[in-house]
């Protein structure tokens, strides 16, 4: 334990404003909105609005894999919530998310409007609503539902854990990387026994199993995830690291990551998602510039 600094809890907490590292300007110990403002709503019945973050991957992925399948009505309008901006304290997106978190979606093909939160709500919702990506015998429609769980229960040791106190935190401490890196590895081996039996998390079945998981465990295995592939030594799990590659191919997937995305090269980028022929003039824009 080489951490010199001991901290002492007062009988009562107080919010102080510039706690929280990297993110203090977004989190705060109430819920609500911050500001009046009203979300834009495009031509689709189905609107999202989300960050190409781990979370909002898995949304973009399933719409992108169920268009890839010939659903038609799975087209969707993708608008960009600034989060280190706090738009996800607007009005208009706390009316749909309470708990003001990307991503939401709202169906606007139901009698009533239906906002969908959460974003293994959101996969399961489509899955259901399009009887895709979700396996019809009932044993392996549960397997899917375990790992899709294990999944939303697993992944803030990854990312609020692990990932904050490696790569955000204000100061390196070593109890709470070695607490967290203890588990993300643990969770590496559990992804890499299944998948040693399995093809895919669910059996031999691509699921929202997978496409919950891959955002963060595949994207960690690809060296995506908080620079910290050499640390955690990700291609020792050769079963996740087979996986993880071949989801990667997938055509759907790779639109997927590029929707809502509002970092790295431009020509990762679709920063608003309004049709399928944004990616069509995309991928002409990047051969225009490659001339």
């Amino acid at each position: 334990m080489s951490d010199n600094n001991h901290y002492t809890p007062p009988k009562v907490w107080t919010w102080e404003k510039g706690s929280g590292g990297k993110f203090a300007n977004i989190n705060r110990p109430v819920a609500g909105p911050t500001h009046e403002a009203e979300l834009s709503v495009g031509k689709h019945d189905f609107q999202l609005y989300s960050l190409a973050t781990p979370n909002g991957v898995k949304a973009t992925v399933m719409f992108e894999e169920l268009l890839e399948l010939g659903h038609k009505g799975a087209e969707y309008d993708a608008w960009p919530i600034n989060i280190g901006e706090g738009e996800q304290f607007s009005s208009g997106y706390v009316a749909i998310n309470p708990n003001s978190k990307i991503p939401v979606m709202v169906d606007y093909s139901t009698a009533n409007p239906t906002r969908v939160f959460e974003s293994g709500s959101i996969l399961l919702y489509l899955a259901e609503k399009f009887g895709e990506f979700l396996p019809g015998d009932h044993g392996a429609r549960t397997e899917a539902m375990n790992w899709l769980f294990w999944q939303m229960g697993s992944a803030p040791y990854l990312g609020g854990g692990f990932g904050h106190f490696y790569a955000y935190a204000p100061e390196k401490m070593q109890y709470p990387i070695d607490r967290f890196t203890m588990e993300v590895k643990r969770q590496l081996d559990v992804l890499d026994r299944r998948l040693a039996e399995s093809q895919y998390l669910a059996g031999g079945e691509y699921s929202i199993a997978d496409i919950a998981t891959w955002p963060w465990y595949g994207a960690l295995a690809l060296g995506r995830l908080y620079d910290a592939g050499e640390f955690l030594q990700v291609q020792e799990y050769e079963n996740v690291q087979r996986w993880a590659q071949e989801i990667d191919a997938r055509a759907a997937v790779q639109r997927g990551r590029m929707v809502n995305r509002v970092w790295g090269e431009p020509h990762e980028q679709l920063r608003e998602r309004h049709d399928a022929s944004d990616f069509e003039r995309r991928t002409q824009d990047k051969l225009d510039a490659a001339d």
